[in-house]
């Protein structure tokens, strides 16, 4: 089985986490527990950005250090992450140590290769996005950052310049390969950009002193994108058994905000390419949220602080960690992953008690409920099937294989409705199975192969709800009388929907969606 490696955006620390951070951050959790279940080597990155210009403003504002701010605000990333049930494997500052040590090696690398040279630059600069912007990118009157909506500064300042324009063409036979830009919008977006022809990148800053030292000249620090892309790459070195997660070691999916994919799609895979490494397998550029409707911004992020949500939504779930299973749904089942979405609180409750409640949850207690009564404390003996058991076990195998093919094109909205479309037809197995009828003329074989079937589809759902909603999946498979999901290297987790064996213990109750 190849490795999979998967990371987020690392966060600029000059604002709280939010919902759109969490949102990056819970989507590389999924992707690495879809691809741990399916038996693969899997890693996470996640971590912060705490270098530049606007960190070193800021911090004066404050009457801190630096080094005292960054890492004040750092915190709050690291400690909020497991609350919504994200399971880093490591998590980045780019002050760390090991951090800087590589960055450094990797400019001296380019430089060795010709690609930096010293010049002077020019041109208007927006301290909120950390790069240049050209006239045409501006909003007037004003010279407004259209991102920002903030004036820009003209700035001049001597710059080392990394050749970027000879990379043009390299960069756009890299977008020819299948997937490595997604969705397909985006990457028509980048080639569209690098067609147009690239210009050499100012890649330091004299300006300012809160970054990384260029080797050999330290009155420069380096451009905070440079440092900051490199800790994809940086956190791996030094240890083989973290260096193998690197191309062609293994995929590599880096999920990123569409406002920043230009950095990870034209700079990045630049900057590697100069540097002898492969680029990474796919860049995958997810869409903006809303918020009930409107643009979120610092003025709302009260509102919308995850944890929060999560908090609130626990008291109606069962505990903090159902609450962020809830959230967790939310965020993958109601926005196409890649585009745009408003997060909805009511049809958060909605999408709640409709599928969780409705439909997950009432066939467990139904299904419990009549083992409770039929065999209780144990499940059910299989006996001879019939027409109804083929049907199912059609449409469930279906949905179960179209629901693997969304997790590979990264499309985990349908791979979730694939799985609630499982418990739906499941639900209706019930109906048309009727095991209280077939218990009230003492038909007991009958009755064993229809709840054993049953518990069957909910031991693999148990399995297939795991990546988004882990605290429900283990409270679901206790009840079901089978262990917490353990993933094993090489063990496919997600292979099918296998038979529950007679006679195995059931705690029962079924009450864990609630």
């Amino acid at each position: 089985m190849s490795r999979y490696y998967v990371t987020t955006p690392i966060y600029y620390v000059n604002d709280v986490p939010h919902l759109g951070t969490a949102y990056s951050t819970i989507v590389a959790d999924v992707l690495r527990r879809v691809n741990l279940l399916r038996g693969r080597e899997a890693r996470m990155l996640t971590g912060t950005d705490e270098h530049g210009i606007k960190l070193e403003r800021e911090a004066q504002k404050r009457g801190q250090s630096p080094a005292q701010f960054v890492s004040e605000m750092s915190d709050r990333f690291e400690a909020l992450w497991p609350k919504l049930e994200i399971q880093a494997d490591d998590f980045v500052r780019t002050t760390q140590p090991r951090h800087e040590t590589r960055v450094m090696q990797l400019w001296q690398t380019i430089a060795d290769k010709g690609d930096l040279y010293l010049g002077t630059y020019e041109d208007w600069y927006c301290v909120g996005c950390e790069s240049y912007k050209t006239e045409k990118e501006l909003i007037q009157p004003g010279n407004l950052c259209e991102l920002h909506l903030t004036p820009v500064e003209r700035v001049k300042e001597e710059t080392y310049f990394f050749r970027l324009s000879k990379y043009e063409k390299p960069l756009l036979a890299l977008y020819d390969k299948p997937g490595f830009i997604q969705p397909e919008a985006r990457r028509n977006e980048v080639r569209s950009f690098v067609e147009g022809g690239l210009k050499d990148l100012s890649v330091s800053r004299t300006s300012f002193s809160w970054g990384i030292p260029v080797p050999g000249n330290p009155r420069h620090v380096m451009y905070v994108w440079f440092d900051a892309l490199a800790n994809y790459w940086s956190v791996l070195q030094g240890d083989p058994a973290t260096e193998a997660f690197w191309p062609p070691g293994g995929e590599v999916t880096h999920v990123v905000g569409k406002d920043i994919l230009r950095f990870h799609a034209v700079y990045w895979p630049a900057f590697l390419m100069s540097a002898g490494l492969e680029p990474p397998t796919t860049v995958f550029a997810h869409g903006f949220l809303t918020f009930n409707g409107q643009k979120m911004s610092k003025s709302l992020r009260n509102a919308v602080e995850p944890l929060g949500i999560a908090t609130a939504f626990g008291e109606i779930a069962g505990g903090d960690a159902a609450g962020a299973d809830v959230l967790r749904y939310q965020l993958l089942r109601a926005i196409a992953f890649g585009q745009d979405g408003d997060f909805d609180l009511a049809a958060m409750i909605e999408r709640y008690n409709a599928d969780l409640g409705k439909n997950l949850g009432n066939l467990l207690a139904r299904t419990l409920g009549l083992c409770a009564k039929s065999s209780p404390g144990v499940v059910p003996v299989r006996a001879d099937e019939t027409a109804l058991e083929t049907e199912l076990a059609a449409t469930v195998d279906g949905h179960w294989r179209e629901m693997l093919a969304c997790w590979d094109r990264l499309e985990p909205h349908r791979a979730l409705e694939r799985v609630f479309a499982i418990a739906s037809a499941a639900n209706q197995y019930v109906d048309r199975a009727a095991p209280w009828a077939a218990e009230k003329r003492g038909d007991r074989a009958r009755v064993g192969t229809i709840l054993n079937t049953l518990l069957g589809v909910l031991g693999g759902l148990s399995l297939a709800i795991w990546p988004v909603l882990p605290s429900k999946s283990d409270a679901m498979r206790a009840q079901l009388g089978l262990e917490p999901v353990r993933t094993k290297i090489g063990i496919d987790g997600l292979a099918g929907i296998a038979t529950r064996k007679g006679g195995e213990p059931l705690r029962g109750g079924g009450r864990c969606f609630r």
